[in-house]
């Protein structure tokens, strides 16, 4: 059995790249770029919520498919109720420093507390 590194295996075979494939990474790279780009505010918010807090995170400029698979990721490792809405979260509860937490472990260098 040879070793997984043989280069001799290698030998005769081609590769290619779509351009698919090509478009996706460039895609992947801007939307790293983004993340540590947007200034996302995480604020407590009391206002017409019958003295409820509630935790809003503000500031996103990416499009609403993102928004919405980052409120998940929130609402699941936090196990709490919210909802996303004019590219703002809302969630259930002061959570300000999980959230942030959780924010800066995605790669959101520039998220803070307000």
């Amino acid at each position: 059995m040879s070793a997984p590194n043989d280069w001799k295996e290698l030998l005769g075979k081609a590769y290619s790249i779509s351009t698919e494939d090509i478009e996706n990474e460039v895609k992947q790279e801007k939307e790293v770029a983004n993340k540590a780009k947007m200034k996302l505010r995480v604020a407590i918010d009391k206002k017409n919520r019958s003295g409820k807090s509630v935790t809003v995170v503000t500031g996103f400029d990416g499009d609403e498919e993102s928004v919405n698979s980052l409120a998940k990721i929130i609402k699941t490792k936090l196990g709490t109720g919210g909802s996303v809405k004019d590219y703002e979260i809302i969630l259930q509860g002061d959570l300000r420093d999980k959230v942030l937490s959780i924010l800066l472990n995605e790669g959101y260098s520039s998220a803070k507390k307000v």
